[in-house]
């Protein structure tokens, strides 16, 4: 299957698929080949990929603040953010003799601490999954991580299959199917030190007028097709705007985690112009079912708008590239992506809150149905946190204060901390969470009444800074033509996800 146009290509090759005895699946990047522009400098370069290679022996190895690696229950390597997995293979096969040593005798193992690491073990399905970290997260902050890496893997290959694979053959090497997706782990390790959502357990929107958001809203409500399913408009790995079909269930609705997920493909994806047609497993929405993500952006070669649109549908692709071609015509007459690119970003000093350096604010309230979509605001750093290693001390803090104050054994409401080069305060109500750095002298009384005049601008702003409805469209479904990761298989269009 092929489809072509100025701008890029894309083509599915039966070669990568895996033979009959282990079922005929596709690996979300195994199987895609873009051709296409590449804009230089893009995200595609990411961060990480030059350790893939590093000397396991080496002092620089054992420095690294974070270590994950991820096997099976045969012992098997699968990944390793730093190192080959074929030099680690005896040291993983060490981490597997724990985990059956404990299995043994009737528990599972969960973490190991020393003074200076802290190792956290998940283990799902036929999957095991490791942490060895020197930071001061959390183990269940640990553990959330892993399970979003092991949601990575699903996203590329399903749950279903994945235990299907195993269960025919336990020794099956599973990088076989993985094989040039590691940048996509490495790109999610990578950005979740550095990118709050992650913790929050929310999205982050672009700052945009009410008015302009709802007209871009309306104007991808207007463009659909049978079994399209949800269409996302992003910016600078941003939710500018997001509708969906209104037979979306609610137990069936998007999480934050699987944005997370499609967010983090789009980012290290080898594509800057053109259009993408690949298949892709939202794991919280359903773990055993793809979608057919139809990726292109509208702005190139800046490449800082993205459209997004999933189908059930995987022989939709010109149907699904029709409904961008009425987009790009619609925002064109309306000069819709200028209202996207003039976009004022927000910083501290635009609020005159004294004192503030930076805050994380994510209300409880700001849609109708609120677990539909829970998101978060924050400024951008200022000059002291720019850099990457400031940019993920200040995180790592936040990250700290965000375990105390959610600890399960002794739940906080607020908490005023003092740290060497800033004064930290959260604050959890019912109607927000509330993570705010000072300048180092300020007193507890102080910033509390500074966070009283941030909440009154933060509510003045809540229009710009949030998504406040869902839009929602109505296509006709026709059964029968969508596909789930199992072949020859009958399907009902979106009601097989539901």
């Amino acid at each position: 299957m092929h489809s072509s146009d100025n701008r890029g290509s894309w083509e599915f090759h039966p070669e990568d698929t895996l033979t009959e005895d282990t079922g005929n699946f596709p690996s979300t990047l195994a199987q895609v080949n873009f051709s296409g522009q590449k804009k230089a400098g893009s995200a595609v370069d990411v961060p990480g990929l030059a350790y893939r290679n590093e000397d396991i022996m080496s002092e620089s190895w054992r420095k690294h603040r974070k270590h994950v690696f991820v096997l099976s229950e045969a012992g098997k390597p699968i990944y390793s953010r730093y190192g080959n997995e074929e030099a680690l293979s005896s040291a993983m096969g060490v981490m597997m003799a724990l985990v059956s040593f404990v299995q043994a005798g009737g528990n599972m193992i969960q973490s190991i601490f020393s003074d200076e690491h802290t190792v956290v073990f998940l283990q799902k399905g036929p999957l095991v999954f490791v942490s060895v970290s020197a930071t001061r997260q959390s183990e269940q902050q640990l553990r959330s991580e892993l399970l979003h890496v092991y949601h990575q893997i699903v996203s590329m290959l399903t749950q279903a299959s994945i235990n299907r694979i195993f269960e025919r053959r336990k020794n099956f090497d599973l990088r076989r199917l993985l094989f040039g997706s590691e940048k996509v782990l490495d790109g999610l390790l990578d950005v979740m030190d550095s990118d709050p959502s992650f913790f929050l357990s929310a999205v982050q929107c672009l700052p945009l007028p009410s008015s302009s958001r709802d007209a871009l809203s309306h104007i991808l409500q207007k463009a659909i097709t049978p079994d399209l399913v949800f269409s996302f408009l992003i910016s600078n790995n941003r939710l500018v705007s997001v509708v969906q079909e209104k037979t979306v269930l609610e137990d069936a609705r998007l999480k934050p985690s699987d944005l997370h997920l499609l967010f983090n493909l789009i980012r290290v994806s080898a594509f800057q112009a053109g259009e993408i047609w690949t298949p892709i497993c939202l794991p919280l929405f359903n773990p055993d079912c793809y979608f057919y993500a139809y990726v292109a952006y509208l702005d190139p070669p800046e490449c800082t708008v993205c459209l997004v649109l999933l189908s059930t549908d995987k022989e939709a692709f010109y149907a699904v590239a029709e409904c961008k071609r009425k987009i790009e015509e619609a925002f064109a007459s309306q000069n819709a992506l200028q209202w996207v690119a003039n976009t004022q970003l927000y910083y501290v000093n635009d609020i005159g809150v004294a004192n503030l350096k930076h805050f994380l604010y994510k209300p409880s309230k700001v849609l109708d149905h609120y677990r539909q979509m829970p998101q978060f605001t924050c400024p951008e750093m200022e000059v002291g946190y720019r850099s990457q290693q400031e940019r993920i001390r200040l995180l790592d803090l936040y990250r700290n204060m965000y375990n105390r104050i959610h600890c399960s054994s002794r739940p906080l409401k607020l908490i005023y901390h003092s740290a060497g080069k800033e004064t930290l305060l959260a604050w959890v109500t019912s109607k927000f969470e509330m993570f705010a750095c000072f300048t180092p002298l300020v007193t507890k009384k102080s910033a509390i009444s500074e966070l009283t005049k941030l909440l009154r601008w933060l509510k003045k702003e809540e229009d710009r800074l949030f998504i406040c409805q869902l839009p929602r469209y109505s296509t006709a479904l026709h059964p029968g033509r969508s596909s789930t990761d199992r072949p020859n298989t009958s399907d009902t269009g979106l009601f097989s996800l539901l």
